[in-house]
């Protein structure tokens, strides 16, 4: 099962971006999930810097493996989970 979040729509609003990340986090805890597709999109790269500071709080730190950057799509960012 892969959860996917876009971005698109909510792109220029801080608190939703906020709340719709830690919804899908919560969500993927939740269901176990292995992997979190989250599409900030292309643009200038500011959402997609603002997706990585988020992954990268402690708290948030403590719930996944690893981040991987898509090397095909610079608008792609996969958040693996490993479930024991």
């Amino acid at each position: 099962m892969k959860l996917k979040l876009d971005l698109h729509d909510i792109y220029n609003r801080g608190g939703e971006i906020e709340r719709a990340l830690q919804s899908i986090m919560d969500e993927a805890v939740a269901k176990k999930a292995p992997l979190v597709e989250i599409i900030p999109g292309k643009g200038s790269g500011q959402l997609k810097k603002r997706v990585l500071r988020f992954l990268d709080r402690k708290d948030i730190r403590l719930l996944y493996h690893r981040v991987e950057k898509d090397s095909d799509n610079f608008g792609r960012v996969f958040v693996h989970f490993r479930w024991k």
